[in-house]
């Protein structure tokens, strides 16, 4: 998803501004059947990176559709306050490093206890790292090796684990965030571990899949477009200096995505998940469903 904000940055280097722009994002996803509700009763889920951002908007959704929500984060004030917002009968939080296998094995069981089964688990923790990546030759290996633990490793322990409580009970439906750029790659001056890992999630979901289908447990990713969360809006700020906060959600908002008219919210992903959580995917397994407004099939904005 940042290819383009590469561009914008060297063409800000060029000529001292970035061009402003209509460009908007897809509101990418809609469910025919949107004004259905309780698409999750009786269901169980635990979102791992629920504290802001996509995973606070999707355990929103979910529970307004239904579910009872583990939220499962490092960000513990968030995190409780996301919890006594949705409600104590709805969703708890457990803190949860997913680059530690045993506290992502405690989410789950915790899921468990709790309210006797899990049905959906969303592996949506993730970091950015370096927000500007030296060239190949400075590549900091410590650097690669933490994002990897967190998007790449983190998300293989939140299959593992899902997959040991819903195998015996032959359902259920598995989530992972990649990326856009995990789709498109990078290029040269991306940052080469975040387009890493997310490739690897791709893969892991394709590879996964088939195995759990014969236990009736469905595995699928979600690749967002550029959206402006927490860290995304981090990243962007390093990346335009100088540039105000509202600045810098403006040029994801209108500079970086490709569909005109609209723009790509954490709500659209969330809806995104509520669709592959529900039964109405009760057949799809193995898919990357990118919302992210064609930028993948044309790899650059407008």
């Amino acid at each position: 998803m940042f290819v383009r904000a590469l561009q914008l940055i060297a063409r800000e280097k060029k000529s001292g501004i970035v061009a402003p722009g209509s460009l908007g994002f897809v509101n990418a996803f809609s469910s025919a059947s949107a004004s259905q509700s309780q698409r999750l009763a009786g269901k169980v889920a635990v979102i791992t990176g629920g504290a802001s951002g996509i995973g606070k908007a999707t355990a929103t959704e979910f529970v307004k559709n239904g579910a009872k929500v583990v939220i499962a984060d490092v960000q513990d004030d968030l995190g409780h306050a996301v919890a006594a917002e949705l409600g104590p009968d709805a969703a708890c939080y457990t803190r949860c490093d997913v680059t530690d296998e045993a506290q992502v094995a405690a989410a789950v069981d915790l899921a468990v206890a709790r309210h006797g089964q899990l049905d959906v688990m969303f592996n949506n923790a993730g970091i950015g790292g370096n927000p500007v990546p030296p060239p190949l030759g400075a590549t900091d290996l410590a650097d690669f090796d933490q994002v990897m633990a967190t998007n790449a490793r983190g998300v293989l322990a939140g299959i593992k684990h899902a997959a040991r409580v819903m195998v015996p009970r032959r359902s259920g439906s598995i989530i992972c965030t990649s990326s856009v750029a995990g789709v498109v790659g990078l290029g040269s001056m991306g940052n080469l571990a975040y387009s890493t890992s997310k490739a690897a999630v791709l893969g892991m979901v394709r590879t996964v899949a088939a195995e759990m289908a014969r236990s009736g447990v469905r595995v699928n990713a979600i690749s967002p477009g550029a959206i402006p969360t927490p860290l995304a809006l981090k990243t962007f700020a390093v990346w335009f200096p100088g540039k105000s906060a509202e600045e810098v959600r403006r040029i994801i908002e209108e500079e970086v995505n490709l569909m005109d008219g609209v723009v790509l919210e954490e709500e659209d992903i969330a809806r995104a998940a509520l669709y592959l959580a529900s039964d109405e995917a009760k057949y799809v397994s193995g898919h990357n469903l990118i919302v992210d407004g064609g930028f993948a099939v044309t790899g650059s904005a407008k």
